[in-house]
């Protein structure tokens, strides 16, 4: 069930990325989009602390330090930058990059934190960088390179996620990280996206879903809705009940899945088809992510979070889509 439960909130992940796709060529913009995911995974989850674990809005000093840390740089940073990365190059080069941040962990738990990592991990290193050089085509003139740099700019917001929220999850609740990194990047987007600045009747415009759906014209609140609710919340929640279920390696081995339903879904829906050439290098990639997540045997990198309530611990999985 945990590795059911993993791929569901995979396939929603990567699915989103197209949903956002849309929406930001819609008219709105990458930050505003931003705000209204965290804003509502924020509000929807305090709704589930007020039900079910009122202690979780309680944590010490230390704690809101880093929690301000995760929310702004690990959650706001990476969800606007992906945003950005989508809207400039395909879907799934954009997660291919953003993924190095499974590579750059490996290297910063053993470089700085002295965590005794496999030698594999210099492997995966070497498939990951020869795969995303393949698949981005570094050779061809045309490569997109703003939309690269803001997927490598993505992909440094989800190390600091992955570094932050692993060590949070061993002394808050699961629900109760979630709140408080939403908050601070919710505060943070609610100064910075102009989210007073859009028309209301832009909400309920009539769009194309595009590409293979062209033909479907819907308001834009209705792959808005779904953005906020199903590709934010709900597959939050799905991908931390897989990591409950699932030691930290497995599930985030069926993260890294996100990846390949993220092209299938780009490719069926918005036809950004890749040649045998750059199919042949997200494979390559894949192997170096699933070879590098198996590269660390599971200690927590000590960042000196104090405890004051017991939680759920492991490897954080995914945290936008």
């Amino acid at each position: 069930m945990g590795y059911i439960i993993g791929l569901l909130a995979a396939l929603i992940f990567g699915a989103n990325g197209s949903v956002i796709k849309v929406l930001v060529s819609s008219g709105l913009s990458a930050a505003q989009l931003t705000f209204f995911r965290t804003l509502t995974v924020m509000v929807l989850t305090g709704l589930v602390l007020l039900v079910s674990d009122r202690k979780s809005f309680r944590i010490s000093r230390r704690q809101l330090l880093w929690m301000f840390v995760l929310g702004v740089f690990g959650v706001a940073g990476l969800q606007y930058f992906y945003a950005v990365a989508v809207s400039r190059i395909s879907v799934g080069i954009a997660l291919l990059f953003e993924y190095l941040a499974v590579l750059a962990v490996a290297v910063i738990a053993r470089v700085f934190f002295k965590e005794q990592v496999r030698p594999r991990i210099w492997v995966a290193i070497g498939f990951v960088l020869a795969g995303l050089a393949i698949v981005a085509q570094v050779w061809d003139s045309h490569v997109e390179l703003w939309g690269m740099i803001a997927a490598l700019i993505a992909a440094a917001a989800y190390t600091v996620y992955f570094m932050v929220g692993e060590k949070a999850l061993t002394v808050m609740s699961v629900m109760g990280m979630t709140f408080w990194a939403m908050l601070f990047a919710t505060a943070f987007w609610g100064i910075f996206s102009s989210w007073w600045e859009i028309d209301l009747s832009v909400l309920t415009q009539q769009i194309s879903m595009t590409g293979s759906l062209e033909e479907v014209i819907v308001p834009l609140w209705v792959p808005l809705l779904w953005a906020v609710v199903v590709g934010s919340f709900v597959s939050f929640v799905l991908s931390f009940v897989a990591l409950k279920r699932l030691k930290a390696t497995p599930a985030g081995i069926i993260a890294s899945s996100e990846v390949i339903f993220a092209f299938v879904v780009a490719w069926l829906w918005l036809g950004e088809a890749l040649n045998l050439v750059q199919i042949l290098g997200a494979a390559i990639v894949v192997a170096g992510i699933v070879l590098a997540q198996t590269a660390r045997p599971g200690k927590v990198m000590d960042l000196d979070l104090a405890t004051t309530t017991a939680g759920t611990t492991g490897t954080i999985t995914t945290p936008k889509g």
